[in-house]
């Protein structure tokens, strides 16, 4: 006899829901996780009363009304609103691109004048056929724009040449002809109160989990322990790096406590200009409207992935699908390992897709089981 149904390896999002819902039809999980804490990238330190989040800016949102009161289920949400403002060459913009972005760098004050600047760039920098991200990024949005707004941030960002970076990274741009600052066009968005813990919390409520336990180094006694397992890591690693690694864009955050009630009047203020190391500066307090003595702010490096650092971003260009494409073969053919998430595929998920994405295979595994 097996002691659990699920060993559940990470406790990310996917993890939680997936041991979560499981738990709920009377299944028996174990979630485990190599980090001293749950959550995932989701978890907040809290830094004198201010949810601090560890692993950069989260803000929850999304059109899906089941996914909206899914998470409700767990926390009450603010309405925050993430209305990120942009430095460059010593100026304030506002994002996303709008008509008080377009009247700060052209001085336009109506759609149709905006507009009118807008085609007539792309007319003369655009190319047809984009070959890399700078075409791409000219082609839908023009000179001015991309060089004061996209060029020198993507650049740091993914420690590439924007013309050594494929177009599809950037696959559309959005230009909003009004004067809105709202950075997502979702219907429901905003911020835990008490941050993403309560959220995790009452996911694993009457879970078992445990932390700083590293699956690979004890993979065969804790497969054993389990009639499936749920891996929500890197798919490479699971497999030993058989077919080669898998490529990533790391981030290192430097958090800094300051004696004073409001340092920069945003919770996201991002640095554009190449000689500025950090791509932004995020002030948690604002994220819940606090009103602390104090302030904690964090300042956001992107850096170049190595095993020893956590894997952020994948890099999805053709070379790497085609690894991975290995990877997801061999991980198919296994009927007692599941695998989701970030992580084990591949792939960028925003909060909302990676719960829809584990109450699906949730949902799939119950119904077979």
């Amino acid at each position: 006899m097996k002691e659990y149904d699920y060993l559940i390896v990470g406790a990310g999002l996917f993890g939680c829901v997936f041991a979560h819902e499981a738990t709920k039809k009377g299944k028996k999980c174990l979630v485990i996780d190599k980090r001293p804490h749950l959550g995932g990238n989701v978890y907040c330190d809290n830094v004198n009363g201010i949810n601090v989040h560890k692993y950069g800016a989260h803000i929850f949102h999304t059109n899906d009304e089941y996914i909206w009161n899914y998470v409700n289920q767990f926390a009450q949400f603010n309405n925050y609103i993430n209305s990120p403002v942009s430095i460059s060459k010593g100026k304030l913009y506002n994002l996303p691109f709008n008509m008080n972005t377009f009247y700060q760098l052209w001085g336009t004050k109506t759609p149709i004048e905006a507009k009118k600047v807008i085609d007539q760039q792309i007319k003369e920098y655009g190319v047809k056929n984009p070959k890399n991200l700078e075409e791409q990024a000219l082609s839908l949005i023009g000179k001015d724009i991309y060089e004061t707004l996209i060029k020198e941030y993507t650049e740091k960002q993914w420690g590439m040449k924007a013309t050594e970076l494929p177009a599809f990274i950037i696959k559309r741009l959005p230009i909003r002809l009004t004067f809105d600052n709202n950075y997502f066009n979702d219907k429901y968005q905003g911020i835990p109160i008490g941050g993403y813990n309560t959220i995790i919390d009452g996911l694993l409520q009457n879970v078992e989990v445990k932390t700083n336990v590293d699956f690979f180094e004890n993979k065969t006694e804790l497969e054993s322990k389990a009639k499936k397992v749920v891996f929500t890591g890197k798919i490479d690693e699971y497999f030993d790096y058989e077919f080669n690694k898998l490529e990533y864009r790391s981030l290192r955050f430097e958090n800094e406590i300051l004696d004073c009630t409001n340092f920069q009047g945003n919770a996201v203020v991002n640095y554009n200009d190449k000689e500025v190391p950090f791509t932004r500066i995020i002030e948690h307090k604002h994220f819940e409207f606090g009103n602390q003595q104090q302030t904690v702010i964090t300042r956001e490096y992107p850096e170049k992935w190595t095993s020893e650092k956590e894997a952020f971003y994948p890099i999805n260009n053709q070379a790497n699908q085609k690894i991975y494409q290995h990877y997801k073969n061999k991980a198919n053919k296994l009927s007692n390992t599941i695998f989701g998430g970030r992580l084990a595929e591949y792939r960028y998920y925003d909060m909302h897709q990676i719960i829809a994405s584990a109450l699906k295979k949730v949902n799939q595994e119950l119904q077979n089981s």
